[in-house]
C-alpha cells in the first residue's frame, strides 16, 4: 500500500524536480520563471478554482466545522513555531513571529490542489477548495496584524489600532486573483446560469495546464530560495510544519468535530504540504527570519514525497478510503 502511494505522490514531486532543474541550470531564464509564475497564480489556477466551485455540491451549507478544524491546527502549529525560536532560540518577536509564520502556513496553492487532485480527485477537491476559500484572507490578516504587533515589541513603540491593521491587510487580500475569483465563482452560482458549451471548454482547457505548471513553476522559484545559515531552527520548524500541525487537524477533524472521512483527509493532507512562501515573503517583508523561512520552505518541500506518502497512508489505514 505504501508503494502504491508513493507511486500516486511521486508524479507531483517529480515535476517539482524538473521546474527546479530547469532554473538551476539555467535551461529557461529567469525572465521565462517570472513569467510561468505569473500565467499560474493569475490566469491558471483562478480558472481551475472557478471551474471546480461553480459546479461543486455545496448543498451542506458552510462548513464551520472544517474551517475551526483547519485553524485550530494552524494555531497550534503557529504558537508552537514560535515558542520554539522565542524561547528556544532567544530571538525576537519579529523573528517569532516568522516562525509561527513557517511552520503553520501551508503551500495549499501549488503543491495542495495538485496532490489533493492526484490522491482524492475531482471529490477531494471541494473541501481543499472551501479551506483555501478563506487560507488566504485567514491568513493574510492573522500574519499582518501579528507582525505589525511584533515589529511594535521590538521597537517599543505602540501597537497601531486592530482595525487599521485588518483593514490594510484586507486591502491587499482583495486584490488578489484568487480571492477575486472565488468571489465572482459564488456570484455566478447564484444566477443559476450554466456555462455555454464553447466557455465550458475553454476554461476545461486552460484549467488543464494548471497543476503541471503551478508544480514546474513552484520547483524554478525553490532556486532562489536554498539552504542557509540557521539551519536547526528551519528544521525545527519543518517538523512542526510536516508532522504536528497535520496530526493537530486529523486529531481535530476526527475526534473533536467528527468530520466525514474524507474531509477529514483532504484537511490532514492539505495540512502536511509544505511550507507556502509567503512565509519567506513576511521575512523578506519586516527584514528578519529569512534564514529560518527559507529553510522551513526548501526542507518540507525536499521531504514532502516521503512524508506526504506516509500520511496518505496512515490515513487510507485509518479510514479505507479508496485511491486512485
Amino acid at each position: 500500500m505504501l508503494a502504491q502511494t508513493f507511486t500516486i505522490v511521486a508524479p507531483v514531486f517529480v515535476l517539482i524536480g524538473i521546474g527546479y532543474a530547469l532554473a538551476k541550470f539555467k535551461v529557461l531564464k529567469e525572465s521565462a520563471s517570472e513569467a510561468l509564475g505569473q500565467f499560474v497564480y493569475v490566469v491558471a489556477i483562478p480558472i481551475l478554482v472557478f471551474r471546480t466551485l461553480i459546479g461543486a455540491d455545496l448543498s451542506t451549507g458552510l462548513p464551520v466545522a472544517l474551517w475551526v478544524t483547519y485553524f485550530l491546527g494552524v494555531g497550534i502549529a503557529f504558537a508552537l513555531g514560535t515558542l520554539v525560536i522565542r524561547k528556544g532560540f532567544a530571538r525576537d518577536a519579529r523573528a517569532g513571529a516568522i516562525g509561527g509564520i513557517s511552520a503553520a502556513f501551508a503551500n495549499t496553492i501549488m503543491v495542495g490542489l495538485p496532490l489533493i487532485s492526484a490522491v482524492y480527485g475531482d471529490d477531494g477537491l471541494v473541501p481543499l477548495l472551501l479551506i483555501i476559500s478563506i487560507h488566504l484572507a485567514v491568513m493574510t490578516v492573522g500574519m499582518a496584524v501579528i507582525m505589525e504587533r511584533a515589529a511594535a515589541v521590538d521597537s517599543g513603540t505602540a501597537t497601531p489600532p486592530f482595525a487599521q491593521m485588518a483593514v490594510g491587510a484586507l486591502r491587499t487580500v482583495f486584490m488578489n486573483p484568487l480571492v477575486i475569483t472565488i468571489i465572482i465563482a459564488f456570484a455566478w452560482r447564484m444566477t443559476g446560469l450554466e456555462l455555454p458549451e464553447i466557455g465550458a471548454d475553454v476554461l476545461n482547457r486552460i484549467a488543464a495546464t494548471a497543476l503541471p505548471l503551478a508544480l514546474l513553476s513552484l520547483g524554478m522559484s525553490l532556486v532562489q530560495y536554498g539552504m542557509r545559515g540557521n539551519v536547526v531552527p528551519g528544521l525545527l520548524l519543518g517538523v512542526i510544519k510536516i508532522f504536528v500541525l497535520p496530526a493537530a487537524v486529523f486529531v481535530i477533524g476526527d475526534f473533536v468535530f467528527r468530520l466525514p472521512p474524507l474531509w477529514t483527509a483532504v484537511a490532514t493532507l492539505t495540512a502536511s504540504c509544505p511550507t507556502g512562501v509567503n512565509a519567506y515573503v513576511f521575512a523578506n517583508r519586516y527584514g528578519t527570519g529569512h534564514a529560518m523561512s527559507a529553510n522551513a520552505i526548501t526542507t518540507t518541500t525536499l521531504s514532502a514525497i516521503v512524508t506526504t506518502s506516509l500520511w496518505i497512508w496512515f490515513l487510507d489505514a485509518w479510514f479505507g478510503l479508496s485511491l486512485p
